[in-house]
């Protein structure tokens, strides 16, 4: 597999240059130019998006446009932010993407740092295990935990990847049968399962 997730888009030219954003309306807008842009890539799966240039944006902004993006192609597309341009626009990205249960993830010289909707307690030790990983399986995770079944291990996989947290793709188990394989969505390459 290992594509590029090299998409990045300037989220200040899908403002048409404006360094604010503000209201739903707005918000709506650019939601509408980020959906056309990401439909016209349909075999592109991560898309990172720059705040670079960016000086302000509320709330009701990034509800509208950053996080309902991410909602909408949640489990098909993942959605990273990148170039934060201070806790002020951050913390209003958090607070939108928290009130639509979805998580985002700000990458800033390969460390991500999650916002909006936390993993639930049980799942956070399994989604701290995939995001050190280009790729990985239940099983990988499982044989790494004292007494955790396989299955225990792909129901917490896959309530992340329900959750927005991790992309999956087809793989194959060690047996020869199917496992999925989960990707962390960020700005490294998606790798193809290696041993």
């Amino acid at each position: 597999m290992n594509e590029r997730p090299d998409i990045v888009i300037a989220l200040i030219e899908m403002m048409g240059g404006g360094t604010d954003g503000w209201g739903r309306s707005m918000g709506r807008k650019v939601f509408d130019r980020l959906r056309d842009h990401v439909d016209k890539r349909p075999e592109q799966r991560i898309f990172g998006i720059s705040l670079a240039g960016i000086e302000h944006l509320d709330l009701s902004f990034a509800s509208e446009s950053l996080v309902e993006i991410a909602k909408r192609y949640r489990g098909t597309k993942g959605f990273y932010l990148t170039d934060m341009p201070d806790d002020d626009v951050r913390d209003n990205i958090d607070a939108a993407a928290a009130r639509k249960d979805q998580p985002l993830f700000v990458w800033c010289n390969r460390v991500p740092t999650l916002i909006g909707a936390p993993p639930s307690p049980g799942n956070r030790e399994a989604l701290a295990f995939a995001l050190d990983r280009p790729a990985t399986r239940a099983s990988d995770f499982a044989s790494t935990r004292e007494s955790m079944s396989i299955a225990n291990s792909s129901s917490k996989f896959k309530q992340l990847w329900n959750g927005g947290f991790l992309l999956r793709s087809d793989g194959s188990a060690d047996s020869g049968g199917a496992e999925f394989v989960y990707h962390p969505i960020s700005d490294a390459p998606i790798a193809a399962y290696a041993r």
